[in-house]
C-alpha cells in the first residue's frame, strides 16, 4: 500500500487549538512538510506544530510554491515541489503537511492534495479551527443567532463590491485577509450606515501582537487580520 499524505490543519495560532487528530498525525508521520512562497521563508504553521508536538528525529522538508506573477514560474515551482513530495511518499514514508487555520478555508493545500491524488497517491485531510471561529469565541461573540445569515469575504482587488453588497444584505460578515483593507472596510461600513461599533477586529491570534477589539482607523494591525461585522446584531 502506498504511503499517505496528511493535510494537517494546525489552527489559528495557539498550539492548544490543535485537534487530537492533528497531533496524532504529526506525531506518527516520519516526515513533516510545510509549504512556503519562497525558499527560507518562516512557516508559522510549522512553528505552531513544533510548539504542540515534539518534532525531534523527524525529517522536516520545505516545499516552495512560488506566487510569482508569471504563470510559467509558478508551474515550474509547483512541479519541483510535487516531485519532491511524491519522492518522499515513494520512499515509503507517511507525510504530514502542516497548514495554518483550517485547510478548507482559503488554503492552497487543496490544490496540492488534488495534484498528489492525480498522481495516484493516497491523501487524508484533517480539519482544524478557522481563525474567525476561534476569534469569535475569544471575543465572546456568536457568529450567528436564530435565522441570521452569514458570509465570509476575502479582501482582494475585486472584493469591495462584494463587501458592499454583503453590508446591505447579510446579518453577519466575516472579512478575511483584511490587514491592508481596513480603510476600505470602514468606508463601506459608513456608506451603508453600519456603525463601526458593530465590527470586531481579530488579529494575530495566539501570536505576538494579538489584538481582539474595536475597529480603529489609525491602528496598525498584523498580517493575520480578520474583521467580524454584526450588521444586525442582537448581542
Amino acid at each position: 500500500m502506498k504511503s499517505m499524505l496528511y493535510g494537517v490543519s494546525v489552527g489559528p495560532g495557539d498550539p492548544g487549538m490543535l485537534t487530537l487528530s492533528a497531533v496524532e498525525a504529526i506525531r506518527d508521520c516520519e516526515t513533516i512538510c510545510y509549504p512556503v512562497k519562497k525558499a527560507g521563508e518562516k512557516s508559522t504553521a510549522l512553528e505552531i506544530a513544533r510548539s504542540a508536538v515534539s518534532l525531534e528525529g523527524k525529517e522536516i522538508v520545505e516545499l516552495v510554491f512560488s506566487m510569482d506573477p508569471e504563470d510559467s514560474v509558478r508551474r515550474a515551482s509547483e512541479k519541483v515541489a510535487l516531485d519532491k513530495l511524491c519522492g518522499i511518499l515513494d520512499s515509503g514514508k507517511d507525510v504530514a503537511m502542516v497548514v495554518l487555520g483550517d485547510i478548507g478555508v482559503y488554503s492552497t493545500y487543496m490544490y496540492i492534495d488534488q495534484a498528489v491524488r492525480d498522481r495516484g497517491y493516497r491523501t487524508k485531510v484533517i480539519a482544524g479551527i478557522p481563525s474567525f471561529v476561534y476569534g469569535a469565541s475569544k471575543a465572546g461573540l456568536p457568529l450567528m443567532l436564530g435565522n441570521e445569515s452569514f458570509c465570509v469575504i476575502p479582501m482582494a482587488k475585486d472584493s469591495a463590491d462584494r463587501l458592499d453588497e454583503a453590508l446591505k444584505d447579510m446579518d453577519n460578515i466575516v472579512v478575511m485577509k483584511a490587514f491592508k483593507s481596513i480603510d476600505t472596510i470602514i468606508s463601506l461600513m459608513k456608506a451603508n450606515d453600519v456603525p463601526l461599533e458593530r465590527a470586531t477586529v481579530i488579529s494575530n491570534l495566539g501570536m505576538d501582537g494579538e489584538y481582539i477589539g474595536p475597529l480603529v482607523a489609525d491602528r496598525e494591525y498584523g498580517y493575520f487580520t480578520t474583521v467580524i461585522i454584526k450588521r444586525c446584531s442582537r448581542i
